[in-house]
């Protein structure tokens, strides 16, 4: 099992959540958060005035997926969120030791 981050342009959201969906990816977690990578931020004009915008808004998604499907979501992942331009985010991959739901007391694979 494995849990995908990926960091990603908030006007991506919905591709992702719909590529994923076709992946077979049975639910997420998205979090708003604000960063900067290589870009660095920006400049912007706000009444006249240049200021620096260094952290950038972006979205956080989290999957948990079983090893089968982990190879379509990935996939899925960046295909639906990338423009080819910077800024476009990244994907991190963390294995899985053990995933249990609470509601039922299923582990790992029936708890996804």
């Amino acid at each position: 099992m494995k849990l995908i981050t990926a960091i990603i342009r908030p006007f991506k959201l919905d591709e992702v959540r719909e590529a994923l969906g076709a992946a077979g990816v049975s639910g997420l977690t998205v979090t708003e958060v604000k960063g900067f990578g290589r870009q660095k931020g920006h400049t912007e004009l706000y009444r006249g005035a240049e200021y620096v915008v260094d952290f950038l808004p972006k979205l956080k998604v989290e999957c948990a997926v079983a090893d089968e499907s982990f190879d379509a979501a990935v996939e899925a992942i960046a295909q639906s969120a990338g423009t080819g331009k910077v800024g476009d985010g990244k994907i991190f991959v963390t294995t899985l030791d053990q995933v249990i739901r609470i509601r039922t007391g299923e582990v790992d694979a029936d708890a996804l």
